[in-house]
């Protein structure tokens, strides 16, 4: 936003703003109780407690341009700081749903690409560890390519495809640790079935080699040797440096396939 635009106002504005009680609005979101202001000052105090890391306020007041003045072009660009203030705070649901209300009413605007990247992000800061459910790392990933289709040349998909790999990454971790688990337990036929779906939708992760092993691991407690020396093969063709195809080359040596000349 070009500060420019906005009228120089007195501190004291701002501060009355801000001591006004919260009112509680739809949905458990809090508002600020409404006193009357005109959208300069309105927008300007929000701006104000932007620039001090005064996020929460700040997002309360540029909802409040958007509730006193929802048709001026300021209601437009509070929608959009709102969500970006709502962000910084942490505030995620906030964010999307901001967000998402100006893509609703604003989908051809200039600056909806920047409010994909914040849905997004907004997602991408919840990821949690691969010990937890992983919606929101799903969540994450469909924003992310929905940002990259609609926009493939912006600079907001440039760096939502490094986004896209770290996120991939992550869920292909989650298939690891949930197979990992199946292996302890015994549970082998489960466990293959995690580490295929590894290999088959995630192979460009880190995580390939070891589900590459593993699944060599489990065929073979599965008294399939031909398959484990299938995924033995791949492992060695594609990381034959690696200390998992070491592993798996051990295994394949003290379990040969009847009829093999390895």
């Amino acid at each position: 936003m070009r500060n420019s635009v906005l009228k120089p106002f007195a501190a004291l504005i701002g501060l009355s703003l801000l001591t006004t009680a919260c009112a509680t609005g739809r949905g458990g979101k809090k508002e600020l109780a409404y006193v009357a202001r005109d959208v300069n000052s309105l927008y300007t105090a929000a701006k104000t407690r932007l620039d001090q890391h005064r996020y929460k306020e700040a997002a309360l007041l540029f909802d409040e341009v958007e509730r006193q003045h929802p048709y001026s072009v300021w209601a437009r660009r509070a929608q959009l700081m709102s969500a970006f203030s709502y962000y910084l705070a942490g505030n995620y649901v906030e964010s999307i749903g901001s967000a998402q209300r100006f893509l609703a009413v604003h989908p051809g605007n200039k600056d909806a690409p920047y409010a994909y990247y914040l849905i997004a992000l907004d997602y991408y800061e919840q990821i949690s560890d691969v010990t937890r459910d992983q919606k929101i790392t799903q969540q994450a990933l469909d924003a992310l390519g929905e940002l990259i289709r609609r926009y493939p040349n912006t600079d907001y998909a440039a760096d939502a495809r490094l986004k896209v790999d770290l996120v991939r990454d992550h869920l292909a971790g989650k298939e690891m640790e949930i197979g990992r688990f199946y292996q302890r337990r015994g549970q082998w036929l489960a466990a293959t079935i995690r580490f295929r779906h590894v290999i088959d939708e995630y192979q460009t992760t880190t995580h390939t080699p070891e589900a590459l092993e593993r699944l060599t691991e489990s065929y073979l407690a599965l008294g399939i040797p031909e398959e484990a020396k299938k995924a033995a093969a791949v492992l060695g063709a594609n990381y034959p440096g690696s200390i998992w195809y070491q592993r798996a080359y051990k295994l394949m040596q003290e379990h040969p396939v009847p009829g093999s000349a390895s």
